[in-house]
This record gives structure tokens, sequence and C-alpha cells, in this order.
């Protein structure tokens, strides 16, 4: 069976190939019947899959992250590309080809590890060098950090997307530094390199990108601080004050509490790296999803879920085509009906400094 790639899927395309079950969710239609979401991927990217018929006897087939062979019509809803599936049923791991499932990086695992190297070279602080070096020493390290990816679903989600964006916020740092007095580019560069390094254990990568049990229950912050504080017990006399600089980069590289920092940024340097992490992942994540709305026609993409708005394809570089509006705020026609009158709100009590006040009709004095 020839492989189809989900990139090159078309609308109303027969289907008849193997993926990788991403997800798998049961639901109910608004009629009562239920009916299964899947979501199919390769290396090339992911696809909404749906069963409408037979799903109660078809659910007990097959799990997720299992491999399975589809036939089925591919069409757009919503402005996104599905696959209806008429079949389904599970293969067996040994009958395909992994390399066929897992996403990889653009750029060329060797080249990036190459400048991996050159960049800890540069590094003039001995202890943050040293450092850095007993980390390139672990090969098993290593295997794991080229290989991770970066995030689940925000940014970077293929292998190798981890060092991928770590380099990137090195280069980023490289153009930072010279603009502004005083920064500590050792420690920046150090911070920009490790402060994603609990993703090694956070998620799995080895058939889908996945979390980890340890990624549930202590998150890559947590997982990389420990990792770096057993790597400066190898390097002899490390200061306790830049220990505790380098960790705080990375407790704080999200920035607020809210986005799962258990410290905000308190240095320049963290401060920086919290700022360069941010634009790089929204960046990366903006571009993934709008070279994913290929199969439109439109210059806006489909709503992102977790940015929770639509982005405009064009840049001012491509030759005008003509606009088809999706039902979004910037599209929507306006109502005939005039608008409803502003309802009344009762008058707030001003704030007064009589604490007792409110107990002036009990019994109490």
């Amino acid at each position: 069976m020839t492989k189809q790639y989900i990139s090159d899927i078309k609308d109303r395309d027969s289907i008849n190939s193997v993926f990788l079950v991403k997800d798998k969710v049961m639901a109910m239609a608004k009629n009562g019947k239920p009916y299964m979401n899947l979501r199919l991927m390769d290396k090339s990217g992911d696809i909404d899959g749906k069963i409408w018929d037979n799903v109660e006897a078809i659910d007990k087939q097959f799990d997720k992250d299992d491999f399975v062979c589809v036939r089925g019509k591919a069409s757009v809803y919503l402005n996104k590309m599905q696959v209806v599936i008429a079949e389904i049923s599970k293969i067996r791991e040994e009958e395909v080809s992994l390399a066929d499932f897992l996403p990889v990086s653009p750029r060329s695992i060797y080249e990036m590890r190459q400048e991996l190297l050159d960049e800890v070279a540069a590094i003039g602080n001995p202890h943050l060098r040293g450092l850095m070096q007993a980390f390139l020493a672990d090969e098993s390290f290593m295997k794991q950090y080229c290989a991770a990816p970066a995030a689940k679903g925000m940014h970077h989600v293929y292998l190798g997307g981890l060092l991928e964006h770590s380099l990137a916020l090195v280069k980023l740092a490289n153009v930072i530094v010279p603009l502004y007095a005083g920064i500590n580019k050792d420690l920046l560069i150090t911070g920009a390199l490790l402060h994603d390094v609990g993703k090694i254990h956070e998620m799995s990568f080895e058939r889908a990108i996945d979390y980890t049990d340890a990624g549930k229950l202590l998150g890559h912050i947590t997982i990389g601080v420990e990792l770096v504080e057993d790597k400066i017990r190898l390097v002899e006399g490390f200061p306790r004050e830049l220990s505790l600089l380098l960790k705080h980069m990375l407790l704080s590289h999200h920035g607020q509490y809210e986005y799962g920092s258990p410290k905000r940024p308190k240095t320049v340097e963290a401060t920086i790296l919290n700022y360069l992490d941010d634009m790089d992942s929204k960046i990366n994540g903006i571009q993934t999803h709008i070279a994913k709305e290929n199969v439109s026609s439109s210059r806006w993409t489909a709503h992102h879920r977790l940015y929770d708005r639509y982005f405009f394809k064009c840049n001012g570089m491509d030759e005008e085509q003509q606009v088809e509006c999706l039902q979004d705020e910037t599209c929507q026609m306006p109502s005939e009906e005039p608008p409803a009158p502003p309802v009344a709100r009762p008058e707030r009590q001003a704030f007064n400094n009589q604490p007792l006040k409110g107990l002036e009709n009990l019994k109490l004095f």
C-alpha cells in the first residue's frame, strides 16, 4: 500500500492509507447517536477523522497510539480538512515504517548539534562552560535532548524541536545583548540552552508525542532544575550565587504564575529569557498554524483554539487574492434589529471606613 501523507490530502480525495491514532474521543450527536472523533497523524501533520456508524463495535478494535489502516473520503468542513471514515482496522507495528509517523524538524539534527557545540565552546565563564560540557558528555542525555520535541501541541511539535527552539533563543540573545549594557551574556546563553531541558523527561516521543507520568506529576520546570542541579555538582567550585541565578531563570521562564512559573522573573537575564521564549514559541506556533491552512483559498486561517483568534495569512509579499470572510468577529453581518437598551444596574454602595456600621441593628450594643 502506498503511503498517503496528510499534508498531500486534498478535498474529495479517496483515502486508503495507514495513520497513527493521536487522539480518540467518543461523542454524542444532537440526535442522541454516538460518533467518534479521531486525530490521525503521520510525520507530515495531523487531521481530524470522523466515524458516524457502528462506533460502539469499532471502539473495541483499536486504541489511542495504535496504527490503523483507514479507508474514507476527505472533505473540508468549517475551513478544515477532515476524513470521513468508512472502514478502519488496527495493524501491527512491525508492518509499518516508524519514520513515516513522527514529524521531524526542518533543520538537520546533525547541523544543529554542531551549532550547539560551537555555542558551548564560545561561553566565556568557565563554570557555565563546564556545566554545559558536562551535559554534552552525557550521551544518554544528548540523544534525548537532540530528539525531543519542544511541546506537545503549541510550538515546535516535532523531533528535534527542543534543540531547534533552544538554539533560536541563543541567536535572539546574541542580537539582544549588544543593545543593552550590563547583560551577563554567558548566563543568558546557558539559560537559553537549558530553560526547557526538563522536557526530555516530561514527554514521550518514541511513537506519538505525549506527556509521561513524570511530566504530568512534576512538569518540565521542576525536572529541569533537578537535572541542572545534578550536573552543577559535577563542576568543581561552581559559585552558589551563579547556581541560584541560573536556576531562577528556569523557574521563571514562563513569566507568570498562571502560565506555570513557580517564580516570576526577578533579574534582567531572566526577564529577557521569558520574552524571547514567549516570542519564539508564538511565532513558530502561528506559522505552523498558517502552514496547515493550505487546503483553503481564504486569506484567513481557521480559528486557533489556544490563541483564541483567526490569523491573516498574507503579509504583503504575495499577489492580491480575493478575500473570503470567515464567520468571525470582523466578518459577521450587523443585525437589522436595533440594539437592546442597556440594563440598569443597581447603584453600588459607596466605600466607607465604618466596618461596624452593618451591625447597628443587632442587639450587641
